[in-house]
């Protein structure tokens, strides 16, 4: 099921503790594209299923990336696109909006996009993974 746009900002506000759904906005939306560069297939096509519509097409039109980026230069991306982010608060902007995407796509397809991923999101996603 489709999580509506006012529902999901709500849970990325709460979740990274923002004052404006503007600061929840910004976050998701580089986190997304940043995270569409990194999926494909049908796994990419049904985590955006489950999102808003606004959200979805940011995660199917993402940024383009060369390589995969381990989660350190995920963090380190996310900052550079976030005016005035550090990786500190770059790591509370990626918990706060991949949580919710986790919620929104369960523990199944959480799993699949687990696996196109290099390890470590399972910790930015706050799903951490048994080794």
């Amino acid at each position: 099921m489709t999580m509506r746009r006012e529902a999901f900002l709500e849970h990325v506000q709460e979740r990274g503790e923002y004052r404006t759904q503007e600061e929840a906005e910004r976050a998701a939306r580089v986190v997304l594209a940043l995270l569409g560069a990194h999926l494909v297939g049908t796994v990419r096509a049904e985590l955006a299923a489950r999102l808003p519509e606004t959200y979805a097409l940011i995660l199917l039109n993402p940024l383009q990336a060369a390589e995969p980026l381990s989660p350190e230069r995920f963090i380190r991306a996310t900052a550079a696109w976030i005016e005035g982010a550090t990786e500190k608060t770059a790591l509370w902007d990626i918990g706060a909006v991949l949580s919710t995407v986790a919620a929104a796509a369960g523990d199944v397809l959480m799993r699949e996009v687990l696996l196109q991923l290099p390890p470590g999101y399972d910790l930015l996603f706050g799903h951490p993974q048994p080794t």
